[in-house]
């Protein structure tokens, strides 16, 4: 189904340019219009720093890094699917999540790393993340 972008700022909405298209090509009827907050999907940045931070623990631990990532998938992105009627616990995955998910996400695997494996991953904006970086980019 395709989708219309509405931005409200400063008290003004704007519709993107599909919408119309869209509305004239809706043959008569009665049509629901369903409006949710819309948000980005997860950053290139955010998925560099959680595999960045994945072959720091491949490094440390000797776990596949690949292995790691289900491991926290599994952990934190757990949910339930009925399939062909039957409820099935399956797991997540990162490339699901927007933004805001990821960044909850990255937090409970830093969270995670620290108490289980004593293992600190830093963020940008800390204080030795470009030292980090040159330990662990090319792994």
């Amino acid at each position: 189904m395709p989708e219309a972008i509405l931005t409200k700022k400063d008290g003004v909405v704007a519709l993107s340019k599909p919408f119309d298209f869209m509305c004239s090509q809706l043959r008569n009827g009665r049509y629901r219009l369903k409006i949710e907050r819309y948000t980005e999907p997860r950053t290139l940045s955010q998925n560099a720093l959680m595999w960045l931070w994945f072959a720091c623990i491949e490094q440390e631990t000797g776990t596949d890094k690949q292995d790691i990532h289900d491991h926290y998938c599994s952990r934190f992105l757990r949910r339930t699917a009925v399939i062909n009627g039957v409820e099935e616990v399956v797991s997540g995955s990162t490339s699901k999540l927007n933004t805001l998910q990821m960044t909850d996400f990255l937090k409970k695997v830093q969270a995670d790393a620290a108490t289980e494996f004593g293992i600190m991953v830093p963020l940008p904006a800390d204080q030795f993340y470009s030292e980090f970086i040159n330990e662990y980019k090319h792994r």
